[in-house]
């Protein structure tokens, strides 16, 4: 795990992110409100599922598939 950043250090950082250009700076800001947003948010994934998210995550040879394919999954699991 990263140690955490120092209040100075994010100082630092956002001080940098004003030299930036400002399409970069609005990235930044996206970003940052984003997580405010996620932060607000009730929604809460247990334990167990962040652990199965960073599982899969890590998994270079996951199956991806598209909405259609997973809805049509979905749908066959239902109806038996």
């Amino acid at each position: 795990m990263v140690d955490p950043m120092s209040r100075e250090q994010v100082r630092a950082i956002l001080e940098r992110v004003l030299t930036w250009p400002p399409e970069r700076q609005e990235d930044a800001a996206d970003i940052l409100a984003a997580m405010e947003t996620s932060d607000a948010s009730e929604l809460r994934l247990s334990d167990a599922q962040a652990d199965e998210v960073r599982r899969r995550l890590a998994d270079g040879d996951a199956e991806t598939m598209t909405l259609d394919e997973f809805t049509a999954h979905f749908k066959r699991r239902l109806d038996p």
